[in-house]
């Protein structure tokens, strides 16, 4: 069943088995309050159970683009396509939330992004391959991130 995420009152629904579950409510609340602000887009998930395709598709990207297969359970996905840019997310167990955004006509901006939960470790696949930013967010407290540009067509 999908869930419509609601930024201003953070919920941990589908996110409990996470060790980090208030800190990945809040990542989750944060990347919905981004797409609202910019696009007027309600961020819905759905659970990982649910969503095979969009699954695939993340790991076809990462196992394709860079050799990353992640240990850690998903929970939760989106997919959805705002203006140009089609968007795919995955939320892991271990605090993982991870982005695929492909524009559909611009070859020169296609990306997987990673954002850490406060208080989640680098994950082993990452540790090492990527150098990580601090941003600061009143629903998410600290989020490390990183990216890659995706080279391939997918």
């Amino acid at each position: 069943m999908s869930y419509i995420v609601d930024f201003k009152n953070v919920s941990t629904v589908g996110l409990e088995s996470s060790p980090v579950v208030e800190a990945l409510a809040g990542l989750r609340a944060n990347e919905a309050r981004y797409f609202m602000n910019k696009y007027k887009h309600e961020f819905t998930v759905v659970p990982a159970s649910e969503s095979q395709e969009t699954l695939d598709y993340v790991n076809r990207i990462l196992k394709e683009e860079r050799d990353i297969e992640f240990a850690a359970k998903p929970l939760e996905t989106s997919q959805f396509q705002v203006e140009n840019i089609r968007f795919s997310y995955v939320f892991y167990e271990d605090g993982l939330g991870l982005n695929v955004m492909y524009t559909v006509d611009d070859p020169k901006k296609r990306a997987v992004g990673f954002k850490l939960s406060e208080g989640m470790e680098v994950p082993q696949e990452l540790e090492g391959k990527f150098k990580f930013a601090r941003q600061k967010s009143k629903l998410a407290g600290t989020i490390r991130g990183s990216f890659f540009v995706i080279k391939r067509e997918y």
